[in-house]
C-alpha cells in the first residue's frame, strides 16, 4: 500500500518554502516602512511632525538615513526574516491540517467561511506562540537609540539571550495577549482572500489555481485593506508591550492598562498612529507576498507532478 502522507509532506514542504520565500521578499521590501510604522506606534518623538502623509514618511526616511545610515532603514530585518521561517512553516502547516479536518469527502465542494476561520485562526495561534520572542526582537532593535538609558542590542542572538536572563519567559512573551487578539486580523483576511479569488475564477470560468499574478494581487490586496483597518488597534499594544524593556521605564503593566492609558492620553486616534503608513506598507506587502507566494508554490509543485495537490491559500 502507498504512504497515503507522502503527498501531503511534499505538499506542506512546498507550502512552506514558498511562503517563507515570499515572506522574505516581501519583508526586505518593505522594511523601511515597518521601521517607521513601528516607532509612530510606540510615540517616538522624534519623528517629524508632519501633515501630509507623504512628506512624513520622505522626512522620517530621510531622518533615519541622517542620524543612522542606510542601516537605520532595515532594522529588526534579521529577526524578520528569521522569524518568517517558521512563522510560515508552522501557519501552512497548521492551517493545512484542520482544512483537511474539516472538509467534506467531496473535494470540489469549497470549504465553507465558517471552516476557513477555524482553519485560519486556529494556524494563527499556534504561529503566534511560535514565534513571539522574535517579534519582540523585531520591536526593540525597529526602536532602540530612542530611549535613554537603554543598552543597545547587538544582534538578535545577543536581545534573544538579554531578554531572556534579564525579563526572563514573561519578556520574550510581551505584547502576546493582544498578539494573539491580533489573529483576528487572519481570520478576516484569509476567508476574504480566498472568497475574492472564487469570485473572479468564477468571472473567468477558471479554477483559483489558474488565476494570474494580477488577480492574486488584487484579492490579496483588498482582504489586507479590510483585515489590517479592523484590527489595527491590537497592533498599538502590542507594539508598546513589546518596545518597553527591563531597564526602561515601565508605561504600562498590562495590556489592559495599556489601551487604558493610550484612550485617556490620545483618544481614539491614538490606536490608529501610523495607520496610514501601515496601508502604504502592507497592502503591497500583501500582494507581493500572496502573488510570490502563489507563482513560487506553482513552480514547486510542478517540480513534483506526483503531487497534485493545489495551493491552500
Amino acid at each position: 500500500m502507498s504512504n497515503p502522507h507522502a503527498p501531503i509532506s511534499k505538499g506542506l514542504l512546498c507550502n512552506a518554502g514558498a511562503g517563507a520565500a515570499a515572506g522574505v521578499i516581501a519583508a526586505s521590501f518593505v522594511c523601511p516602512l515597518d521601521v517607521i510604522k513601528t516607532r509612530l506606534q510606540v510615540g517616538v518623538p522624534q519623528l517629524p511632525n508632519a501633515t501630509v502623509k507623504g512628506s512624513l514618511i520622505v522626512g522620517s526616511l530621510e531622518q533615519i538615513v541622517q542620524r543612522e545610515g542606510l542601516r537605520g532603514m532595515y532594522r529588526g530585518l534579521g529577526p524578520t526574516v528569521l522569524a518568517l521561517l517558521p512563522n510560515w512553516a508552522v501557519y501552512f502547516t497548521i492551517y493545512e491540517q484542520i482544512k483537511s479536518l474539516l472538509s467534506s469527502s467531496d473535494e470540489s465542494c469549497c470549504l465553507s467561511v465558517g471552516a476557513n476561520v477555524v482553519a485560519a485562526s486556529g494556524a494563527g495561534v499556534a504561529t503566534t506562540f511560535a514565534t513571539n520572542p522574535l517579534w519582540v526582537v523585531k520591536t526593540r532593535l525597529q526602536t532602540q537609540g530612542i530611549r535613554p538609558g537603554v543598552v543597545p542590542y547587538k544582534s538578535t542572538l545577543s536581545a534573544l539571550r538579554r531578554i531572556s536572563c534579564e525579563e526572563g519567559i514573561r519578556g520574550l512573551y510581551s505584547g502576546l495577549v493582544p498578539a494573539l487578539v491580533g489573529v483576528s486580523h487572519v481570520a478576516i483576511q484569509f476567508p476574504t482572500y480566498e472568497k475574492i479569488k472564487f469570485y473572479l475564477a468564477k468571472q473567468d470560468e477558471k479554477a483559483m489555481e489558474e488565476l494570474g499574478a494580477c488577480e492574486v494581487a488584487i484579492a490579496s490586496s483588498v482582504s489586507k485593506f479590510f483585515a489590517s483597518t479592523l484590527t489595527y488597534p491590537h497592533e498599538i499594544i502590542r507594539s508598546r508591550l513589546q518596545e518597553q524593556g527591563h531597564h526602561s521605564e515601565k508605561r504600562y503593566s498590562s495590556a489592559t492598562d495599556c489601551v487604558r492609558k493610550v484612550f485617556q492620553q490620545e483618544g481614539i486616534s491614538g490606536f490608529y498612529r501610523g495607520c496610514a503608513i501601515n496601508l502604504l506598507r502592507t497592502i503591497p506587502a500583501a500582494a507581493i507576498t500572496f502573488t510570490s507566494f502563489e507563482m513560487i508554490n506553482r513552480f514547486l509543485v510542478s517540480s513534483f507532478p506526483s503531487d497534485t495537490h493545489p495551493s491552500i491559500l
